[in-house]
């Protein structure tokens, strides 16, 4: 049932951030209340049954359901930047993406060693930002508890590389 009312809202956007790409833009869902709920309560209902100390959200998109998600979940938000955007000092990870290179910071003190943190961003495509997110994770000493997406783009695999970090992978809407 969510699946569709999303489906119904998400935009494609042809062509952005660049040529050949179709963006699914989720700022619609931020429109409807009801729905921004319905999507927490999505989200929270596909978690895995094993502990979760912390919720790390993925710049820009991941802050807007993520800090929710820990705040019904009872636990601390840690927002993953992208380089520069952090004050305190950070650890860094850089990586590759479907239309360039990247690098992506977290706080250094963000979270205690052998944390399990719950990964959260809006979407899954190839997996770069989610992967280097979770490596950052592991360099802090915590653990992937799992992921928790609105939208995984099936097609171009990206829930196959998350496996070696974890196999708790949930999303709401996927395209194949």
């Amino acid at each position: 049932m969510i699946d569709q009312q999303l489906k119904s809202v998400i935009r494609d956007i042809p062509d952005f951030p660049k040529q050949g790409v179709v963006f699914k833009d989720i700022t619609p869902i931020l429109k409807d209340p009801k729905l921004c709920g319905a999507v927490v309560d999505g989200l929270l209902a596909s978690l895995p049954a094993n502990p979760i100390d912390v919720v790390a959200g993925i710049e820009s998109r991941g802050f807007l359901f993520g800090l929710t998600l820990a705040q019904r979940l009872g636990k601390p938000f840690v927002p993953i930047r992208k380089v520069g955007k952090l004050p305190y000092r950070t650890v860094k990870q850089e990586y590759t993406l479907e239309y360039g290179n990247a690098t992506i910071e977290i706080h250094e003190d963000a979270f205690a060693a052998g944390a399990r943190v719950l990964v959260h961003d809006d979407l899954l495509a190839t997996g770069g930002t989610v992967i280097a997110t979770s490596k950052l994770i592991q360099k802090l000493g915590g653990s992937i508890a799992g992921y928790a997406f609105i939208i995984s783009l099936d097609f171009l695999k990206g829930r196959e590389q998350l496996h070696a970090f974890s196999p708790h992978i949930s999303t709401l809407v996927s395209y194949g």
